[in-house]
């Protein structure tokens, strides 16, 4: 079945389903799928709120996806093993093969950070964090910016319409937020900043030990661009040597030198603070997001909600096995664009960290679709 296609690129890329069977799908009987049950459940309310702001710029779930996903709440207390999981999974779901004309399959990583901040400026606390302002206003949903991030996602609001926001570097070198009061925690170092940036979320943790979460509230509406990318084309690092550790290195080790790089990055990105740390983080739609099991993915393609099981022979974070598991597209990306794209959230810290810095694998998406009989 036509799966669908975005024509904003030159060539359109095309992409339809293909119905397998479950002893198609590599690995499948060894998942646990009473994790991706639980991850499966957290969308089942944010993906039904959502659902009266369809939009035709995304796929969107389906009756019967929101459905099932009720189905899946109204059963929790009674699927409590992997089996009744893999059986509620079968029964209710049939997946397909994602066959398109666009680039080969590749997933990355992406995590919370746990970084070091204060409530005040100060020389070792130096960066500010900035609420969203008031001024900003939304071009798309927040569910659409990955898959329309080649143009603006987000301006300025002005007396006689809307205009571009302030770049990363008007923010942090023109002023461009400057006397607004909009700035609520300070950080210590700008790389790190930069990257939480990046990964859309952060946890705080505070001289005197408590810590708190912040989330994604917008951004300036600009594309983003890949400052590894910009070293790559530059000669500067080999696209071999180039991970997130040696490209944070490289941003460090020459501040001025790092910091009109990063400004290479016009995006900029807005936070919020989380009133309970037990929220967070939050995905696209507000999901929580479940660690190994949650996948952003390119809404141009995939709805939100949508259970997609991902097979990368090659990744093999934990104990040396490949990466095969069923996971819920519950976020996006401004870089995660095409039908078999995706970004692995690993969880929070340094060991999520180094996972997800080095995440860059080729891979198969097969979607699992609501039976319709």
């Amino acid at each position: 079945m036509p799966l669908g296609a975005r024509t904003t690129e030159a060539p359109a890329v095309h992409a339809v389903y293909e119905p397998v069977g479950f002893d198609e799908l590599p690995a499948w009987a060894e998942d646990d799928h009473l994790a991706a049950f639980a991850a499966l459940l957290r969308s089942a309310e944010p993906i039904r709120r959502a659902a009266s702001f369809a939009s035709g710029n995304t796929q969107t779930a389906s009756t019967a996806l929101i459905e099932l996903a009720g189905r899946a709440a109204s059963r929790s207390a009674t699927i409590t093993d992997a089996a009744a999981a893999k059986a509620f999974f079968e029964e209710s779901f049939a997946p397909h093969r994602v066959a398109h004309n666009g680039a080969s399959g590749l997933v990355t990583g992406y995590y919370e950070p746990l970084l070091a901040g204060s409530r005040t400026e100060s020389a070792a606390y130096p960066i500010p964090i900035y609420r969203r302002p008031p001024d900003l206003v939304n071009l798309v949903r927040e569910e659409e910016r990955g898959a329309l991030a080649g143009g603006l996602t987000h301006a300025r609001k002005i007396a006689n319409g809307i205009e571009p926001y302030a770049t990363r570097a008007d923010i942090e070198d023109g002023g461009a937020l400057a006397g607004q009061g909009l700035e609520f925690i300070w950080m210590a170092d700008p790389v790190d900043t930069f990257f939480m940036h990046i990964q859309g979320s952060g946890r705080i943790r505070f001289p005197d030990g408590t810590t708190t979460r912040i989330t994604y509230d917008g951004k300036n509406g600009h594309p983003y661009t890949s400052v590894g990318r910009v070293l790559i084309d530059a000669g500067h690092v080999s696209a071999a040597d180039m991970t997130l550790a040696s490209l944070k290195a490289w941003l460090a080790a020459d501040a001025p030198r790092g910091r009109k790089v990063m400004q290479e990055n016009r995006s900029f990105v807005f936070f919020r603070e989380l009133a309970d740390e037990k929220d967070g983080p939050l995905g696209s739609l507000e999901i929580p997001l479940s660690d190994g099991r949650s996948l952003a993915v390119d809404t141009g393609f995939h709805a939100l909600g949508t259970p997609v099981y991902v097979s990368a022979p090659e990744l093999k974070p934990w104990h040396g096995r490949s990466f095969a598991r069923l996971m819920i597209a519950q976020d996006v990306g401004s870089a995660i664009r095409g039908p078999e794209r995706g970004d692995i959230y690993f969880g929070s810290g340094d060991e999520a960290g180094r996972l997800a810095g080095g995440t860059k694998h080729p891979a198969r998406f097969f979607v699992l679709l609501p039976r319709t009989s």
